[in-house]
This record gives structure tokens, sequence and C-alpha cells, in this order.
């Protein structure tokens, strides 16, 4: 039990010190448009007589007026390759180890983060350069994810998986607060280095999930969680026996498989397919509402410090620290959605409640938010917490339940592929969000922030059939506590 301890507190420390590098990898782009087309007035005057008197400080091609539109291009070019590479990603993973397969892409991320710094010590002004790059950014990014959850999924049960699972995706937010810091650094004196930085630690990161990282307990000699061994009907894991009583029951096999199994291999069972992991209950329901949440959380990951600078006039590195308080609410969030869900059981009443509070709060830091300091920090905490949390559950313990779900009879190495699959759809979202932010901007924030909270309630109504499920399963629990149902 010792060794069992030891290994899952590794694999927890090495797959959050992985994701963080990944996300600690996409922040700078956020950080550095500010100083990609400032605000040249405030510079003093202007040095070089020959060009325009007010985007003379700009990085051309980022000079024009048509800059956000630009900036909106560079992430979609980004987030589209990512969504597009997520689908297939996680048919790649449950097929190829996880170890080659997570620490190639980390350095391939290293690699293209790298090379859009570099753009700046070239001197590089061509706007194709940035997109082709941030395209193969996007591409070897979505071999983060999937291979990150599926390791965790091997390693941990149902029991306290949404707490966990809650704790440790806070890598999300605390690689978007390192990524900020450490751009901000040298945001305005050297911006390639604010890319070049990152990309070197992702790559190291990379280098030690390499030499370090354990794909499975039975590499090691330790026991596996439930649903990745065959069990017999009279055989219950503590771990997950209150959780998952209906797996149990669906993926116990007879006492001749039982007696057989030390002769069969532990991954005898194919990779799902595509379409089969679609079929399983609730992977639509949750990728939909993914795909409305995402689509709020980066627009805040992308847009939020040019929001900070436009609307209360920060400087690009005070915008860029202020902008780390959203992720330090969405590291509460996170952790308090999972908690709540691991004890009511319903993760997507979790989710939806925190939706349907989230959206009001959007509107409020909208109109409100920089009424000083105190307000702002107290908003940007608050609805980093709601908009944060439920995304951070559904991509988490609500994956991996789905990806070892009863119906899958005991075969979990549809782990992966679902992760992608929600992820995948979430993606979409993710690059919608930014997209439309950048069109819809020049006509003023609020429409922004309009449009955020449209997303929000279409992500709530979206989870409505499965929290009716949820509602109904509690009810008729509690009506055979009072003795009101007969068993």
């Amino acid at each position: 039990v010792p060794l069992s301890c030891s290994y899952r507190g590794l694999t927890l420390v090495l797959t959050f010190l992985c994701y963080t590098s990944y996300h600690l990898s996409r922040k700078p782009i956020s950080i550095v448009k500010s100083q990609l087309h400032p605000n040249c007035s405030a510079l003093g005057p202007n040095p070089r007589n020959d060009s325009n008197g007010s985007t003379w400080c700009s990085w051309a091609p980022f000079d024009g007026d048509n800059y956000k539109e630009l900036f909106g291009a560079l992430d979609n070019a980004f987030l589209v390759a990512y969504a597009i590479g997520m689908f297939i990603s996680g048919i790649f993973g449950e097929r190829l180890p996880l170890r080659y397969y997570l620490s190639g892409g980390m350095l391939l991320s290293g690699l293209f983060t790298a090379l859009f710094g570099l753009g700046y010590f070239w001197n590089i002004h061509v706007l194709w350069y940035f997109i082709i790059v941030q395209v193969f950014n996007g591409l070897a990014q979505t071999t983060g994810w999937p291979a990150v959850v599926a390791c965790v999924g091997n390693w941990f049960g149902k029991g306290k998986r949404g707490l966990i699972m809650g704790i440790w995706n806070s890598h999300t937010s605390v690689g978007n607060i390192l990524g900020s810091l450490i751009a901000g650094i040298w945001v305005s004196s050297a911006w390639g280095l604010s890319f070049v930085v990152p990309g070197v630690i992702i790559a190291a990161v990379g280098v030690i999930c390499f030499f370090f990282l354990v794909e499975y307990p039975e590499d090691v000699g330790c026991s596996p969680p439930l649903h990745h061994v065959r069990v017999t009907s009279t055989e219950k894991d503590p771990e997950v026996v209150t959780s998952n009583e209906g797996a149990l029951s669906f993926s116990g096999r007879s006492s001749t498989d039982g007696s057989n199994g030390p002769q069969e291999p532990a991954e005898e069972p194919e990779a799902i397919s595509f379409l089969g992991a679609l079929r399983i209950p609730g992977v639509v329901e949750f990728s939909l509402c993914l795909l409305f949440a995402k689509l709020v959380s980066y627009t805040f990951l992308y847009w939020l410090p040019l929001y900070i600078v436009n609307v209360a006039h920060f400087s690009a590195k005070e915008a860029g620290d202020l902008s780390t308080l959203f992720d330090v609410g969405g590291i509460l969030g996170g952790i308090f959605a999972g908690l709540v869900s691991d004890s009511t059981g319903g993760r997507a009443t979790t989710c939806c409640a925190m939706l349907v509070v989230a959206a009001p709060m959007l509107f409020l830091y909208n109109h409100i938010g920089q009424n000083g300091i105190g307000v702002s920090i107290a908003m940007l905490i608050v609805c980093g917490a709601l908009v944060n949390g439920p995304y951070a559950l559904i991509t988490t313990a609500v994956s991996a339940d789905l990806g070892t779900h009863e119906s899958l009879k005991g075969n979990a190495k549809a782990l992966s592929t679902v992760t992608a699959i929600i992820d995948g759809t979430g993606s979409i979202g993710a690059a919608l969000g930014p997209l439309l932010a950048g069109l819809i901007s020049p006509t003023g924030w609020n429409n922004v922030f309009y449009t955020l909270i449209a997303a929000d309630v279409l992500a709530c109504l979206l989870l409505s059939r499965v929290v009716v499920k949820e509602i109904r399963g509690w009810c008729g629990c509690m009506a055979r506590k009072r003795g009101y149902v007969r068993t």
C-alpha cells in the first residue's frame, strides 16, 4: 500500500507539472497583445518622424486599426487547430505509449512556443509566420489533456475523484498565473522572451516526464483501481463501492471468468471507437455544455488583460498581474465543484448551479468591476470561480467517470477517447470565444459580455436532462430511506 500511494503521488505531481507547463506556454499571447499594439502616445514623443504618429511603437503587422481582428485570427489559428487535433489525439492516446506521446508533444509545444517569440529577435513582421506557428502549436498541445487525464484515471478510482481532480486541475490556473507572471517580466523590454522562456520550460518538463512518468499501476506491481480489472460479483473495492455500484453489477464476470483472469492479459479489450464513445450516456450532453463553458473561459484567458488595459487603463504588466486573480478564482472554483459533486453525487447539478450564478456575476463585473481596485479583485476571483469551476469539473472528474462508465463492461480503454471527445468539443467553443471577442469588441465591450452571458445560459440548458435525472435519483433515494419505496 505505501508503494502504491507513493506512485499515485508521483503520478499526480508529474501530470500536474506537465499540464501546468502546457498552460504556462499558452498564456503569453494574451499578455503580449497589449505590447504588440500599445498606446504609443503614453510613451512620449515619436522618435521616428517618418512613421505614423499614433502607432510608431506597435509591432507590424499589428499596427493597423484592424489589430483586434488580427489578434482574434492568432487566437483562432491556435484554437481551431487545437479543436480539430483533439478529436484525433484521443485515438492516438489510446494506442500509443502515453509517456512517449506526452513527452514528445511537450517538446514540440516548446519548439513552436519559442518560435513565436523568436519572431521578435528575427524581426519578422509577416502575419502568416505567426499564424502558422500558432497552428502547429495548437496541434502539438492536443497531446496533453487526454494523456494526463488517462494517466490519473489509470491510478485513481471514483471514490474521491471529484475532490482529487478538483485540486489537481488547479494546474490550469497555476499555469495561467505563472505564464502571466513570466511573460510580464519581459513584455515591455523584449517580448520575444515572454515566449522563449515558457517554451524552454515545457520542453524541460517533457524530458522529466519521459524519464519518470509511470502510466499504469501494473507496470510497477501495484493494484489498479476497480474499473481497470476484471472482478467477480463478490469483489468490492472500498474506494468505489458507494459510487460505482452500477458498474460492479454490470462489469462483474462469472466465477469461471474470474478463475481464468490471471491467464488473460490486462489490456485485452480493444480501444473503443469514436461512435462507441459518443453512445456512452452523458458524453454528448457534457461535451456540448463544455463547448459553451469553455467559450466563456477562453475568452477571458485571451482577452481579459486587454480588456483591463482598455477599460481600467492599467499598464500591460499591471493588467497581466491583475488578470491572474481570475485564475486564482478558478482554482477555488474547481476544488469547490469537485468537493460538492463528490458529496452529492450530482456532477451535472453542481455545474448547472454554478453556471446559473455565473451569468449575473459576469454582468456585474462588466458594469462595476472597475469601480476601485478592491471591487475589481473581488469580482475577478468570484467570476473566475464560477466560470472555471464547471469547466474544471467536466474536463476532469466527469470525463474520467464517463471514460469508465458501467456501459463499458470493464473496458477501461475508452478513457483517453472520451476525454478527447469532451475536451475537443469544448475546444470548438474555446476557438469561437476569442474569435467572437475579436469581432464584437470593436462595437463595445458590453456586447462581448452579453455574448458570454448567453453562452453561460446555453451551457446550463444543455445539462437540463442530466440534472433532472440526478434529481430524480436523489428523490428515489430519499423515498427509499423513508420507507416509501419497497426494495
